[in-house]
């Protein structure tokens, strides 16, 4: 990042021609760069890392991909619950991002939401996969139990942004230039309920409980953008949060430019709530 390479050249780490510089310094082309990376720090210890497990879909030299339990957030959020980034850099070392010993987080999933998650453990892998992101490069399927009669399949797209009437909520019901998008196709369906794969064009916060409940078919049990059917619904309760499972992952390796594709399995919560429904 800018602000990484400000400290190391602070540092004096970073030389051009031989010399240390300034970070006003000038490149005019055919200019030797050197740097010099420490080894990276630990972070200040915040509590006793104590977690549930981290089961491991794809591991080597630049990516981790983790499957994600639910009630987890991907990165420190205070309380006594430690995150996903610092159960990782616990249990699965090595990392070197930011001058960290930490894990380079390259994409997100909503705090409740199980599945498929990529780590980067490196900056040079972090900066791969989010070039991998911006070329499409990388393909994520989700599989969700929404309410409702949705077609066999669609697509959705539409302008997203902060919802003006409620901070904690986003909204294809707004002016925006950023868009977002995704297509679903039905699973398996049920009575007033149906399961639902999902693939995702963009990668918006919170995107598919929203376009999902704005097209009519909200996920079951999210509290925050669904009807109360969506919480007093006995498959609801099985699950006990919004039913949504990041299932598949696929991306090239930083390490060996392979495709690496994973899968998490349903967990059980998620199990459950199928069960009811096909009760």
């Amino acid at each position: 990042s800018l602000e990484r390479a400000r400290a190391l050249i602070a540092q004096g780490l970073v030389r051009i021609r031989g010399k240390t510089c300034q970070p006003t310094r000038k490149l005019w082309g055919g200019e030797e760069i050197e740097l010099s990376r420490p080894a990276p720090r630990a972070p200040p210890a915040r509590r006793a890392v104590d977690g549930p497990a981290l089961p491991v879909l794809h591991d080597d030299a630049a990516l981790l991909i983790v499957h994600k339990p639910a009630a987890l957030s991907v990165e420190p959020a205070g309380g006594n619950v430690p995150s996903v980034v610092e159960l990782a850099a616990a249990r699965l070392p090595p990392f070197d991002v930011e001058g960290l010993t930490l894990p380079g987080v390259v994409h997100r999933l909503d705090r409740d939401t199980s599945g498929c998650l990529a780590l980067a453990r490196t900056d040079a892998a972090a900066a791969a996969i989010e070039r991998a992101f911006q070329d499409k490069q990388v393909d994520k399927r989700y599989q969700a139990l929404v309410l409702g009669e949705p077609p066999e399949r669609q697509r959705l797209e539409g302008p997203y942004g902060k919802d003006p009437r409620d901070p904690r909520r986003y909204t294809t019901k707004v002016r925006s230039a950023r868009r977002a998008a995704l297509s679903f196709e039905v699973r398996e369906r049920f009575v007033g309920a149906a399961l639902v794969e999902v693939a995702l064009e963009t990668g918006r916060t919170h995107q598919i409980r929203v376009q999902l409940s704005e097209a009519g078919f909200p996920v079951l049990g999210d509290a925050l953008y669904g009807p109360d059917a969506t919480r007093t619904h006995p498959a609801a309760r099985a699950v006990g949060r919004h039913a949504l499972h990041a299932l598949r992952l696929s991306l090239p390796s930083p390490a060996t430019g392979t495709r690496v594709s994973v899968e998490a399995p349903l967990p059980e919560d998620f199990l459950r709530a199928l069960a009811v429904l096909r009760g």
